[in-house]
Order: structure tokens, then sequence, then C-alpha cells
């Protein structure tokens, strides 16, 4: 049950200030009120929904400060996770990384926003998994999680896309030729290019 309505929240299916009504998902999801409670509790506690007293539950709003601390942390652990990448990647990682970056290429080319996205995600998803490092892929979710909104509003600006390939391919280069600083140095800056972005995005 948690799950259905995590999925909502990072689809954006509920959108941040959202009142999430017990009845109402209860019927959309076809589960007791109890299980659906029960699931907004956990919620909570991974910081995606917060419980106003006498109003219920709603989708909690991320403030720009708490976003850029959780892209500081993500970067440190997502760096960690790419340079582990570089190091253990076997060949036919290494090939579908490469296969990713082209599939992105053509994407940002066609005009393709929400495919170069999609792939944006499995990209960072990847390299997670290829680290090997479980403790750090589990917090970088809950993370993810906390910020997709922020995520998305950079992600679907105009021109974007164009800026942070390069970015990605140059993670994808590091990864590929198993050069673990490079890896590091790449992932830091495309991080940094984001939260960039989304200073910029709240000042306009």
């Amino acid at each position: 049950m948690p799950a259905a309505i995590r999925e909502g929240i990072l689809r954006g299916e509920f959108v941040p200030g959202q009142r999430l009504v017990e009845a109402d998902l209860s019927e959309q999801f076809e589960a007791s009120r109890a299980a659906v409670r029960s699931a907004l509790v956990e919620l909570a506690t991974e910081g995606l929904v917060e419980r106003v007293a006498n109003r219920g539950a709603r989708v909690r709003v991320v403030p720009l400060e708490e976003a850029i601390e959780i892209y500081e942390v993500r970067m440190v652990l997502e760096a960690l996770c790419a340079a582990k990448a570089a190091e253990r990647a076997d060949d036919a990682e290494v090939a579908e990384l490469r296969g990713i970056g082209t599939d992105m290429e053509e994407a940002v080319a066609a005009g393709e926003v929400m495919v170069y996205r999609q792939l944006n995600e499995r990209l960072h998803r990847r390299i997670r998994e290829m680290s090997g490092q479980r403790t750090a892929g589990s917090v970088l979710e809950r993370l993810r999680a906390q910020s997709v909104r922020q995520q998305f509003k950079v992600a679907t600006t105009p021109g974007r896309p164009k800026v942070s390939l390069p970015e990605h391919l140059a993670i994808i280069d590091a990864i590929c030729r198993h050069d673990a600083v490079a890896a590091d140095a790449a992932l830091r800056e495309h991080l940094r290019s984001v939260m960039d972005a989304m200073r910029s995005s709240h000042a306009g």
C-alpha cells in the first residue's frame, strides 16, 4: 500500500501541498481505511507526507533550502557510487552505459524531454546498482523521493537537457574507462549544475 501512494507522489499524480484524504485513497487503491492510514504514517517517516493536526495528511512541500541540502548529501553518495561503479563495471555493463548514453543523445536531438528524463533516472539507478553500495543506494532512493518534484521542475526546464547531456556523457565515459577519480568528479559537477539550475528556477 505505501508503494502505490509513493509512486503516485513520484510520478506527480499527487502534488506538493495536496491533501491526501483517506476515504479517497481507500477508494482509489481499493484498500481499507486502516491500510491507507498505516501507509500515510510510513510515508510521513520517509519525509514524503506530513500529517497536520485536525486536518489529516498532505504531500510535504520541500523548500528550496532543504532540497539543496538533500542534493549536497546526494552528491557525496552518488559520487561514491560512480567511483565504485568505475572500479567494478564489467564489459556488459560498459556496453549498457554506452547504450544509455547513445539513447540520451538521440532523445535530446529529437526533443523528447520525457524520454530523456526516464533515461536520466535509469542511468543514475544503474550506477547505484553497479556500485554494489547497497547502503548508499537505499539512502539515495529515499533522498531522491523527497526531492523528486524539484528534480522534475529542473529536468523539464526548456534547454536543460542540452546542458545536462554532456555532463551525463562525461560520467558514462569515466565509468567506462574505469577511471574512479574522473567518475567521482563528473558526478559532482553534474549535481552542482542541477543545484545551480534549481536556484535559478526559484529566482525566476
